[in-house]
């Protein structure tokens, strides 16, 4: 299941940069129309994903795992989550895909003499036919670097099943922040993603496109994304970190090369600009793939490795209480004018002051670098 692999370490967002249309009434409903099924629609917020809560230097930041599609009814956080992004400064994703360079970047038309050596003969036609099956308009994606055509084509594959790039949960977390003045940045550049899709080789990619189409053909990337999801819906750590047991996707030394190369080898960077943000007085809200979040190269062991404190804060299935959010209440009156100018008793602060720092927080200024310091000793993590 290589595409799977990669369409979970980010890059079904490529969807998102273009609009697909129903055409006809075999085609599933677009995001938006899907909202308008009875039972759908966004809701009070309930917690999903993986979730730790990381401290150094007196400040805590998280770690989030995401998955990159959604249904319309996750669209709101539940309150553990909107909790913690509220206590945070900053929210830093893998990619903002809202942001005008990532999106010319990855829209950026590949070499036509590539498109016409990897897709001519059989493989066009292949590919011509799962766009039609996706419903994908003719030529929308036919001028992009091939992988990422296919990676766009994973990224519809769960519609069916309500699954939609639109509704991602990187998508709709980078939308809550900028309702709320959060700035979001990016931990890694397009440039460096889209390396780490097309390989090392033409041949490499040429061979990961054919993967894809077998995938799709089949049917089996459907069912894969949805039980990805749905091991993501429950918050189900333990699950998600047998990943490499139940993917289908280890089977040869290419697929765990790739394997790899999409996950491991990015980690270190993930948590070079994770911990970049935080030393520098930043509370971050790291929301990336699910997926980086696994094993003795994931994003909790690699913090803790750089000397900070790792507490899980929804990990267990069982154990997750994710009880719906309450209604808001209906707003209160306006309070009354006070002579002299001082305020009522009790009364909230300017409107859009900055969240209260987390308990035993320092204020937002950098620290600054000791001279000749050592490395911060190894921290801990939490269970």
């Amino acid at each position: 299941m290589r595409i799977l692999r990669i369409f979970a370490a980010r890059m079904c967002g490529i969807a998102l940069l273009f609009t697909f249309a129903a055409a006809h009434a075999a085609c599933p409903p677009s995001a938006i129309a899907s909202l308008e099924k009875p039972g759908m629609g966004v809701r009070n917020g309930v917690d999903r994903g993986v979730l730790w809560r990381i401290e150094r230097d007196g400040r805590s930041s998280w770690l989030y795992g995401t998955i990159h599609v959604g249904r319309g009814d996750w669209v709101r956080p539940g309150p553990t989550i909107q909790k913690a992004l509220a206590q945070s400064d900053t929210l830093a994703l893998e990619l903002d895909l809202r942001d005008e360079a990532t999106a010319q970047v990855m829209g950026q038309p590949a070499d036509p003499a590539l498109l016409a050596r990897m897709l001519s003969g059989e493989r066009a036609r292949r590919l011509e036919r799962q766009n039609t099956e996706a419903c994908v308009p003719p030529g929308t994606l036919s001028k992009l670097q091939p992988i990422l055509q296919v990676t766009a084509l994973a990224g519809l594959a769960g519609r069916a099943d309500g699954l939609y790039p639109e509704f991602g949960v990187d998508e709709t977390l980078a939308v809550s922040a900028r309702n709320g003045n959060k700035p979001v940045v990016a931990l890694e550049s397009a440039a460096e993603q889209l390396k780490a899709l097309t390989g090392e080789s033409e041949a490499e990619e040429t061979e990961q496109v054919d993967a894809a189409l077998d995938e799709l053909e089949s049917g089996k990337l459907r069912g894969q994304l949805k039980e990805l999801a749905d091991v993501w819906a429950r918050s189900d750590a333990a699950r998600l970190a047998r990943y490499p047991e139940w993917c289908d996707c280890l089977k040869t030394t290419a697929e765990q090369r790739l394997m790899k190369r999409l996950l491991d080898d990015r980690n270190p960077n993930l948590a070079d600009g994770i911990e970049r943000l935080h030393f520098g007085g930043k509370r971050v809200f790291a929301a990336v793939g699910a997926l980086h979040m696994i094993g003795p190269q994931g994003l909790p062991a690699l913090m803790a490795a750089r000397g900070f404190t790792v507490t899980a804060v929804l990990t267990d299935a069982q154990a997750q209480t994710a009880v719906p959010m309450p209604a808001l209440a209906a707003p209160s009156p306006a309070p009354k004018a006070v002579r002299g100018g001082k305020a009522a008793k009790g009364q909230r602060g300017q409107k859009g002051a900055p969240a209260a720092a987390a308990k035993g927080g320092r204020s937002a200024k950098a620290v600054p670098a000791a001279k000749g310091g050592k490395a911060p000793a190894k921290g801990k993590v939490r269970r």
